[in-house]
């Protein structure tokens, strides 16, 4: 049975949009979070992609590129023990309000 992320897109008439992304400072974050956790053996290409394709189908479809990126990392360190559920969220909140100020 095809999931959610084999189907390439859903079939309409909208063009594809080609324009640049600019990227924003979470998504940096992310990314480089990634590249760490990567070098660090903390995660691997099949772990992500498995991570990812494990999200539910209408998480999947409302989410953007690097917001799947953060929720497979999220699963991944769970997974592996590193951190909790709980303290990756304290540290989410943690950060926002930060951001706040």
């Amino acid at each position: 049975m095809n999931r959610v992320h084999d189907r390439g897109g859903w079939p309409n008439e909208t063009p594809i949009d080609l324009t640049d992304h600019q990227i924003m400072d979470w998504e940096r974050r992310v990314d480089a979070l990634h590249s760490v956790l990567s070098s660090k053996g903390l995660r691997t290409t099949d772990e992500m992609r498995r991570a990812i394709e494990s999200l539910d189908d209408e998480r999947y479809v409302a989410m953007g590129y690097y917001e799947k990126w953060t929720a497979a990392l999220e699963i991944l360190l769970v997974e592996k023990g590193v951190l909790t559920t709980e303290e990756i969220d304290v540290a989410v909140k943690d950060s926002a309000c930060d951001s706040d100020g």
